[in-house]
């Protein structure tokens, strides 16, 4: 008895220790300064003019001039106690901790409605303790200095609705209409995309956001909110998507914000919350014209019924700064940010960085090998066998200059192998590539996977004339108060010899030339006819992959195009990815100078006989001038390597 007596003192005294607790907790919430919350989570996102893009206040709306069939739908699937508990649902908790342990998987959540909106006050989500502590302290504070209907109206105005935060927002969005005028059925399939924003998206997933909007009836009529009748009526009603929003039309453009808050979560100077801020005014690089001829041409190029994916970058090759990006064709349909997440093969934008290695190491213009149907012997009698695109061979010497505007195989993995495989690496970390690659025969043609911004990196090093700079999307970042938080100081670091990185420029800028058509075309010859001015460009396929990264000393566009399953794509997809870049480049440079670079003082330029590689004469059928450090011009037939290969020929 008396151990009962103890057991049970023990219980009311812990029991005592929690209701102080709890109740001390609460206290000192109420004491603390009020949280600005119409302020928070605040992105105030300026273009490149200091022109406000996103972030307005004028899309915060009141809840009562939001639809009572919004309200109601979201509190009956999110938090159907909300205006009974204070910020922590135990009763649901403790349910939904039961149903995941007895089924040994995450099955049900149990957040409220004020815990929703608390994680919406952070920048960053991560899944640390105390990230939950700093959480469960925040909806407290909420729920002690904000009452329940302005709790709601703060997450009504934050929560994300497939890509367009905001109820008002997304209300004009999809609909057309502001959050005011929306009926039940429009109600019940936007109160279901919070839940998976990207799953649940009417535009997106249809049927999805349906099958969940059939749920919300059910649980609505079942709570006796609305009639049978009702969820009927709504459930059969044809809804018409409007797809774009009230004041900027860009499908891509949250690709580009979206990028913008990753950079910003790198920052160490920044902030972990708003809390802190209140808010933050973020100055990027974004050129709104820029970020509106990409996606015009992406939508002229592309057929709006196909599944091809595609990524998208602009940038400036001297600073760095990124103007304008797509990461993916319709930020609605798929949040996936292809340009800051993706990793693919980059096929034969490769050769770019192999063959200034080549330039560096001795090869010019007209340093031939044999292309032909060729096995390459390694590694203790390793075979590797690559083809040339369309299985076309000369099956005889061809000058690099050939080599680089046919995108010949057989040449790129010779010189690879000539060269030794670990140059190759060495030569696109030197640049910036930071994926680790493998130095095997097959990166010569571009078997590593890499992210797109890493290939920008690569290729502007070449157009700015050798300097190593870092892609980025933030100039500067200030409180409310003005602030300065953070200033970006664009880096250079010269890692190339610029003279020869003309000579691959000018070698690059042949993949449009006449002058090389011979058994083969160039691999740019079908947009030759768009281009009013010199450009560098290569391009690469791979079964799943087409890229092209082109420019001049003013501008550099790369893009990337396939499918994200990775399943095949056709050889008219390396057309679209062609004319989407030359339609780009040619629009955005309009009216500007030429952009092409100086011949460096040690550079001679001769004319040649464009696929033997020897100097021309009175009797050469075609002539093209290349360029050659001084010394190193031919004035012989060639300079044929291949007997020191490891390689045999297949009858």
């Amino acid at each position: 008895m008396k151990r009962l007596n103890k057991l049970l003192e023990k219980i009311v005294f812990l029991m005592a220790a929690i209701i102080f607790l709890y109740s001390s907790l609460y206290m000192i919430a109420r004491l603390t300064s009020k949280l600005p919350i119409e302020q928070n989570n605040k992105y105030y996102l300026y273009d490149k003019d200091n022109v406000l893009y996103s972030g307005s206040n004028k899309d915060w709306i009141s809840l009562k001039e939001i639809s009572k069939y919004l309200i109601d739908a979201t509190i009956t699937v999110e938090d159907k106690n909300f205006y009974k508990h204070q910020g922590f649902d135990y009763p649901r908790l403790f349910k939904a901790l039961y149903i995941n342990i007895m089924n040994q998987k995450y099955l049900q959540g149990a957040s409220t409605i004020t815990q929703q909106y608390a994680k919406n006050l952070y920048l960053d989500f991560d899944k640390t303790i105390k990230r939950k502590i700093d959480e469960a302290w925040l909806t407290v504070r909420l729920e002690t200095q904000y009452s329940k209907d302005k709790i709601l109206e703060g997450y009504l105005n934050t929560i994300n609705y497939g890509g367009i935060f905001g109820i008002e927002n997304a209300s004009w969005y999809y609909f057309g209409k502001s959050s005011s005028e929306l009926n039940l059925a429009e109600a019940t399939i936007l109160s279901g995309v919070p839940k998976d924003p990207s799953y649940y998206s009417p535009i997106a997933n249809f049927d999805n956001a349906k099958r969940r909007q059939k749920l919300i009836l059910d649980v609505m009529v079942k709570n006796k909110v609305i009639t049978e009748s009702d969820a009927k009526e709504a459930y059969d009603t044809v809804l018409t998507f409007i797809g774009t929003p009230k004041q900027n039309k860009l499908q891509t453009l949250m690709y580009y914000q979206s990028a913008v808050i990753d950079e910003l979560k790198t920052i160490n100077t920044i902030p972990d919350s708003f809390l802190k801020t209140g808010g933050l005014k973020i100055y990027t690089n974004l050129d709104m014209n820029a970020q509106t001829v990409m996606e015009e041409k992406i939508k002229q190029n592309l057929d709006e019924n196909s599944e091809l994916e595609i990524a998208s970058v602009i940038m400036d090759p001297n600073t760095g700064k990124i103007l304008a990006i797509a990461g993916g064709r319709d930020y609605s349909k798929s949040q996936y940010n292809r340009v800051t997440m993706a990793k693919r093969q980059v096929g034969s934008t490769m050769k770019g960085f192999l063959y200034y290695a080549a330039l560096e190491n001795g090869f010019t213009a007209s340093t031939t090998f044999t292309s032909e149907k060729t096995t390459f012997t390694f590694d203790e009698d390793k075979t590797y066998s690559p083809n040339n695109y369309g299985e076309k061979y000369p099956n005889k010497p061809i000058s690099m200059a050939t080599a680089i505007t046919y995108s010949d195989n057989i040449y790129a993995v010779k010189t690879h192998l000539f060269l030794g495989e670990d140059i190759l690496v060495d030569t696109a970390k030197r640049i910036g590539i930071t994926t680790p690659l493998k130095a095997v025969p097959s990166l010569a043609l571009g078997s590593g996977e890499i992210n797109i911004l890493e290939m920008m990196r690569g290729y502007a090093t070449f157009a700015n004339e050798g300097y190593k700079i870092d892609p980025y999307f933030i100039t500067k970042v200030e409180d409310m108060y003005g602030n300065v938080l953070y200033t970006r100081e664009p880096s250079k670091e010269n890692v190339l010899n610029k003279s020869v990185v003309f000579i691959l420029n000018d070698l690059l800028s042949n993949c449009y030339a006449q002058e090389f058509i011979d058994y083969n075309y160039p691999t740019c010859m079908s947009i030759a006819a768009k281009m009013t001015r010199k450009y560098a460009v290569k391009t690469g396929t791979t079964d799943t992959d087409h890229l092209i990264f082109g420019y001049n000393k003013n501008l550099i566009m790369g893009v990337w195009l396939g499918y994200d399953d990775n399943h095949p794509t056709e050889v008219k997809d390396g057309l679209y990815i062609k004319n989407i870049w030359a339609d780009t480049m040619e629009t955005l440079l309009k009216g500007t100078t030429d952009g092409w670079y100086d011949i460096p003082k040690n550079v001679s330029g001769v004319l040649i006989e464009p696929v033997s590689g020897n100097l021309a004469t009175d009797k050469s059928k075609k002539r093209k001038i290349a360029y050659y450090i001084k010394g190193t011009e031919p004035n012989y037939d060639g300079s044929d390597l291949d007997d020191m290969i490891p390689t045999y020929k297949e009858e």
